[in-house]
């Protein structure tokens, strides 16, 4: 066991659990933040699903990125901080400042105790969505120098909210003096930790379940969390990650080719999986309808690709194939059910 000591943001959340995980895995002291003492349970149990042998060790306390308190206590005496938490609403909200407000100042609100605990460097979990919205399309694949044009037409209330979060995360980094990194994921997937899964994961839940009947010509980005969270601890101890943005994608897959995926590799399991494509303009006339179309609209048309170079350059990062975290995702979605059955 280490001396250093990791603050993780949000760690009752899908990809916080894994980030814990891996901490754990290499031997940090790891700390967390919980809204309330059931969020505390729910990280230890996540920990133990996903195979931690300490999940008694990982210190929960208790802070809320809409509110001051709890705050300085989550930092102190951390070396490190992994910021998470951030909203992703499984439907688009009535009004967006609902995913900004918490999403900007809540990690405004990290930093600042960030800084005043003397902590080293904090690594932002920022999105793609910072970076590949608001552009003509191109098949260009994006990459760190790029940001989410606000302006541009069909960008998202969540795309804001991780623009607006990060830009403010480096304005004060800039101003403060604090060392800061950003992992940009994709759309994130991997083995499940409880049976709330989230946005990304919840979309295999639905395939699986036959939940959705016809498939949209959509291409997603996909990456593996367990793979997202070793980024992170790279972006975390790594000399040369300070100051520095990372795409964290594994590659491009269709809606079709995900489908063929889940068929080929679980047999009778993927029985319900849809094959069947539907043209893009009975997409957007559902829309109007299904806020869960809806969210698939910007996934229409040309791929939004981007590039892993610099992960993979600077940070010697390497993740699975999409189709790797597809089958696991799903795998362990199955595994989950049987075991409550």
């Amino acid at each position: 066991m280490t001396d250093s000591r990791v603050l993780v943001t949000g760690g009752s959340g899908f990809l916080g659990a894994h980030c814990v995980l891996r901490l754990l895995q290499d031997g940090f002291q790891v700390r967390t933040t919980v809204r309330s003492e059931r969020g505390a349970d729910r990280v230890r149990s996540m920990v133990a699903a996903g195979g931690g042998t300490a999940a008694t060790d990982v210190e929960t306390v208790r802070a809320d990125l809409t509110a001051d308190e709890g705050w300085d206590a989550a930092v102190a005496g951390c070396d490190h901080v992994l910021h998470v938490a951030s909203p992703f609403p499984a439907a688009p909200p009535a009004d967006e400042s609902d995913l900004i407000v918490p999403a900007r100042d809540g990690t405004v609100r990290v930093l600042r105790a960030a800084l005043r605990g003397g902590v080293q460097r904090v690594v932002l979990t920022s999105s793609l969505a910072a970076i590949d919205y608001g552009h003509a399309p191109t098949t260009t694949p994006y990459d760190e120098t790029v940001w989410t044009d606000l302006t541009g037409r069909g960008v998202t209330a969540y795309a804001k909210s991780k623009t607006l979060a990060e830009r403010a995360a480096w304005d004060f980094a800039d101003r403060a003096g604090l060392e800061l990194a950003v992992v940009n994921p994709t759309g994130i997937l991997g083995p499940v930790l409880s049976s709330d899964y989230g946005t990304s994961v919840g979309a295999i839940a639905r395939l699986l379940d036959g939940g959705v009947p016809v498939l949209p010509r959509a291409t997603v980005g996909i990456v593996d969390a367990r793979d997202v969270a070793d980024l992170h601890v790279r972006a975390m101890t790594h000399t040369s990650a300070a100051g520095e943005r990372f795409i964290a994608t594994a590659g491009l897959m269709t809606l079709s080719e995900m489908a063929r995926t889940l068929r080929n590799g679980l047999g009778d399991a993927a029985r319900k999986v849809p094959t069947r494509t539907v043209p893009d303009w009975i997409v957007r006339i559902a829309a109007v309808f299904d806020d869960d179309v809806r969210l698939s609209l910007s996934m229409l048309g040309i791929p939004r690709d981007a590039t892993n170079a610099k992960a993979q350059r600077v940070l010697g990062w390497a993740p699975r194939p999409p189709e790797q975290a597809v089958l696991a995702t799903a795998r362990s979605i199955l595994d989950a059910r049987a075991r409550v059955t």
